[in-house]
């Protein structure tokens, strides 16, 4: 058992690093963490790998220094408008069905799906279980010590660009980074991990991450993963929304985002003003609370529309009991979970890293931190599951096992409804996007 990895959230709007354990109780520990500004990431995808290695070598030292140890492998988050998701399934011929299924033999079916044959230039990220047939024996959860001749996997495949993968790797294997990347993990989950409690995600639960450059989402039902999304605008673009309805440079946009930004503008107060300096020496400008609620209301509106659309197009959204979690530092303004529960209909709570030990949990213990947390989480799960050292195994020993497995589509009926849904899913996202143009809300003088 590892005592200790590294990871590295790269975010649009910050780089964080940290170093963590497993604590007592079913906690984690984080050693040393360290936080800078982000450049050269955009919409949760690296995309300047000159400046990115720079960010990742200050942080990754800085970390090191702190705690006083070293490593030479991290795992690292990953988003971006890039990400989808595909159903599949895999059977596994057995030799003898008199003897119980091994979990050897589930982690290599699920190690097997890997290879499923994608689109050019696309990668499986994640194979995620969603239920398992043994024989005529349908929709068992655990087939581990089951009897039978055919073992079919069910599983959520999460899908990114192999190019977002490599640039990744490439800023890690950089000469002035030197590091080796451990596991790429799908950033909504790594925040799931962090802000979810178990009750919730058997009860069925969204988790929504509103980040600076995408809003992330996972939907959990029966404690399973069922569906994943990235809507490609976050934060970032209500801060481009008050620059420009405002006509404020942009430093100043996120300020006032940040310090004065709520939901609910009708309950804000017309009375209470913002002074921003005039640029060039010119008059300073006056803007009420009452107005920067309401363009931060119209945006953040459009980012719910965006989700809730997922969340109907995954077939869960009727078995939301827990309601919805909303994380990531979209989530801090005031009154958001007033605004989400009244724009959604679904009961909300606004999530934070809720596993951290004592000693760790203080300025990590907010939503802002849940994906730099969570990768640390699933992390050191990852380490020490049994899936992890079977891939070693297999890497390791380069043994080809003696039963067949068979990769085929998800039953007819479920793609050709699928598809179907995709078709309208391009034409939703494309009106939602259509309208997220940049606008002046300030027709009357404040």
């Amino acid at each position: 058992m590892k005592n200790y990895i590294a990871a590295i959230d790269l975010g649009t709007t910050k780089v964080v690093a940290l170093i963590g354990q497993k604590a007592e109780f079913g906690r984690y520990k984080i050693l040393a963490s360290y936080e800078i500004p982000s450049v050269g990431i955009v919409r949760g995808e690296v995309e300047n790998v000159l400046t990115v290695p720079n960010l990742i070598k200050q942080a990754v030292d800085a970390v090191k220094s702190e705690s006083g140890l070293d490593f030479s492998e991290i795992y690292v988050g990953i988003a971006g408008q890039h990400i989808k998701c595909s159903c599949e399934s895999g059977e596994v011929l057995r030799d003898n069905a008199n003897i119980e299924i091994s979990q050897t033999e589930v982690d290599e079916l699920q190690r097997k799906m890997y290879s499923v044959k994608m689109e050019p230039g696309e990668e499986i990220l994640h194979v995620i279980p969603q239920s398992y047939n043994v024989d005529d024996r349908m929709d068992i959860k655990e087939p581990v010590g089951v009897l039978g001749r055919k073992l079919t996997g069910n599983y959520h495949l999460v899908i990114g660009k192999t190019m977002a993968m490599e640039v990744v790797k490439r800023c890690l294997e950089n000469e002035s980074v030197n590091l080796k990347l451990s596991r790429l993990i799908l950033e909504p989950l790594a925040s799931a991990a962090a802000v979810l409690d178990d009750d919730e995600k058997e009860m069925g639960v969204a988790l929504v991450d509103i980040g600076g450059g995408t809003t992330d989402l996972v939907i959990f039902y029966d404690k399973i993963v069922r569906h994943t999304a990235v809507i490609p605008f976050g934060g970032n673009i209500v801060t481009e929304d008050i620059r420009e309805g405002c006509g404020v440079l942009r430093r100043y946009a996120e300020s006032m985002k940040i310090q004065y930004g709520s939901c609910l503008g009708d309950l804000s107060s017309s009375n209470h003003i913002i002074t921003i300096p005039g640029v060039g020496g010119g008059e300073p400008k006056e803007i009420s609370f009452r107005a920067l609620s309401k363009i931060i209301d119209a945006r953040m509106e459009e980012i719910l529309g965006a989700i809730m659309y997922e969340m109907e197009r995954s077939g869960f959204a009727d078995k939301l009991n827990a309601g919805m979690v909303f994380t990531g530092g979209g989530s801090m303004l005031a009154n958001f979970k007033q605004f989400a529960e009244l724009k959604t209909g679904f009961g909300a709570r606004i999530g934070k890293p809720i596993y951290l030990s004592g000693d760790s949990g203080g300025e990590l213990a907010l939503p802002y931190y849940s994906t730099a947390v969570g990768l640390i989480i699933t992390g050191l799960e990852y380490e020490n599951s049994s899936f992890k050292k079977q891939t070693e195994k297999v890497e390791k020993t380069n043994v080809v096992l003696e039963f067949e497995t068979v990769v085929q589509e998800a039953p007819v009926q479920k793609v050709e409804k699928t598809k179907k849904k995709s078709r309208g899913e391009k034409n939703a996202i494309e009106k939602i996007i259509d309208k997220m143009i940049p606008r002046d809300l300030f027709n009357d003088k404040v």
